[in-house]
């Protein structure tokens, strides 16, 4: 929703206005980049004008514009906008063509916010709600309303932010993801199955400003067709969040080594899989100049997720591992899955439980599992590594 003749789309950040004043301003060239990017991934057309703690997107594409913002990592709220004189007159218009436009029914209310040195306007922010809230009072009752005012809980709420020089009137507010722009971090390999936790840990990654380089483990026979479709499905979600950065899924060829894992091993072989999967992410991360691994993992979801297991499995790099789901809980999982769009392809059912042993070891020790696992594990996750496919990911 947008008043009817807005003409800029107003974004606005969070963070970056706490850092110092060349750290944002890399940031803000960043985060413009990024908004430009996602605007011609969605053939949509704009130009961007950068302002301290703001950016404008002057555009005649103002709902698809604000939805493209609004899905920037870096982005707190897009709003469509319509610029007026700084002037109570021209920002009471503004509201009654808005008001006339948008309102179907319900309690409403003006919220202002006037800007600059005090003699820059002869009237304050209350004035603009008092007066402002009258031209709409007026306007629903010419069409045949009976107006209302409700400043805690609107029906309808009109929003106006008032500059020394300029004034923007609109009626969303709509919330993007937050977080720092994509590419103000460096980037860490994703350890992507395809399932439901490990797109929504990358995704929390990303958000925090990092790129991410996804690796897919091809299971082989334990795996499937389905197992790798879905993954990269779900790295094809994570690409639409990040158009203009190389999201291009790297493939590991697992299958040999899974089959020895089940034929030799019995209670251990998750753990000396995940420990296998860590040294060759780690592998692909020294050669692409990655600083770290985030997997999907939660604290006792799984038997090779209890503490004493991930305390095992972290021990096969020397590599940081982000665990961004570790102390949530699988539904808030579930639902965050749901919310960015990768949910859908992370429940195909592909079987590949199969892997796990009938009884996991949940209390492992790193000693047993050294001894247990084949001597040339992380040698045989280098050259898997360095002879994975890479699958183009179109943003």
């Amino acid at each position: 929703m947008h008043p009817p003749d807005a003409d800029s789309v107003l974004v606005r950040h969070g963070e970056l206005g706490v850092k110092s004043d060349q750290v944002r301003r890399k940031m803000e060239d960043q985060l413009a980049d990024n908004i430009r990017a996602m605007l011609d991934a969605r053939a949509l057309s704009g130009d961007i004008e950068q302002r301290r703690n703001r950016l404008f997107v002057h555009t005649d594409q103002p709902e698809g514009v604000t939805a493209a913002a609004a899905d920037t990592f870096g982005v707190t709220s897009a709003s469509a906008v319509t610029t007026v004189d700084s002037t109570l007159s021209a920002i009471k218009d503004a509201l009654a063509v808005t008001a006339r436009e948008q309102y179907d029914g319900g309690a409403f209310a003006v919220s202002a916010r006037r800007a600059g040195p005090a003699e820059a306007h002869p009237f304050s922010s209350t004035d603009i709600e008092s007066d402002g809230g009258t031209a709409v009072w007026e306007v629903i009752e010419e069409l045949g309303g009976e107006p209302a005012v409700d400043l805690d809980n609107p029906d309808f709420e009109l929003f106006v932010e008032c500059r020394a020089d300029e004034a923007y009137v609109f009626c969303e507010k709509r919330a993007g993801p937050g977080g720092l722009p994509l590419g103000t971090q460096r980037p860490v390999v994703a350890l992507v199955s395809g399932g439901i936790d490990s797109p929504v840990a990358a995704w929390k990654l990303m958000k925090r400003g990092t790129p991410v380089l996804p690796v897919y483990v091809d299971l082989g026979d334990y795996g499937g067709s389905d197992h790798r479709a879905r993954a990269v499905s779900t790295v094809e979600t994570l690409a639409s969040y990040a158009p203009g950065h190389d999201l291009s899924l790297s493939v590991i060829d697992a299958g040999d080594v899974v089959t020895d894992l089940s034929q030799n091993l019995g209670s251990l072989r998750m753990l000396v899989l995940r420990r296998f999967m860590l040294a060759g992410a780690e592998a692909i991360a020294h050669e692409c100049d990655a600083v770290g691994i985030v997997t999907g993992e939660a604290i006792g979801q799984k038997s090779s997720q209890t503490s004493a297991n991930i305390a095992v499995t972290d021990a096969a790099t020397t590599l940081p591992v982000y665990r961004p789901n570790l102390t949530v809980d699988k539904s808030e999982i579930t639902n965050h899955a749901r919310t960015i769009g990768t949910f859908d392809d992370s429940t195909i059912d592909t079987g590949c439980n199969r892997v796990a042993p009938s009884h996991p070891e949940t209390n492992a020790s790193l000693e047993a599992v050294r001894a247990a696992e084949p001597d040339d594990l992380f040698e045989r996750a280098k050259v898997c590594a360095q002879d994975r496919a890479v699958i183009p990911i179109e943003s």
